[in-house]
């Protein structure tokens, strides 16, 4: 007997905020309070935007979210954590998730407000959702399949050829 669908949501197709993102935006400077807007589109048409305000003067680190979604007016702050690297370059920051209290550094527009992907229990990505079958040829003839997208970031404009 077969499965029932079950049409879940796809975190590649719903609208998510990074800490790498911001970063390369420069919306992340320490002793700084930088305000901007993201904006995200979909085949060249503009599907949404975001005014954000960030914050990383001492003890008090955070971003502020404001946006209308759904006819809804949402204002609120997410804290920022900010831990040292490893490799003693500097810190990482992450998003404390203002909902489940999770650290994490992607924040997903679910149910009309940023949070951490643990919130939605049946949200899959796009590759968990394809068939065994499919899977497999993936594996084989993948690389064939996105040699336009590998020709087109190897000669974009900030390819880094050697590290």
């Amino acid at each position: 007997m077969a499965k029932n669908y079950t049409f879940p949501i796809l975190f590649d197709e719903i609208k998510s905020l990074s800490i790498t993102n911001l970063k390369r935006l420069k919306y992340l400077q320490k002793n700084c309070s930088i305000n901007g807007n993201v904006y995200w589109k979909s085949r060249g048409e503009n599907t949404g935007n975001i005014s954000i305000n960030t914050s990383l003067i001492q003890d008090n680190n955070f971003v502020e979210f404001i946006y209308t979604c759904n006819d809804k007016s949402y204002n609120y702050k997410v804290n920022l954590i900010g831990i040292k690297s490893n490799l003693n370059k500097g810190i990482i920051w992450y998003f404390k998730c203002k909902f489940t209290g999770i650290r994490c550094r992607k924040l997903h527009l679910i149910n009309g407000r940023f949070q951490h992907r643990s919130i939605l229990k049946t949200g899959m990505y796009s590759s968990q959702t394809q068939s065994k079958y499919y899977r497999s040829l993936d594996k084989v003839y993948g690389a064939y399949f996105k040699s336009d997208s590998y020709y087109s970031e190897l000669y974009s404009k900030h390819f880094k050829k050697y590290y």
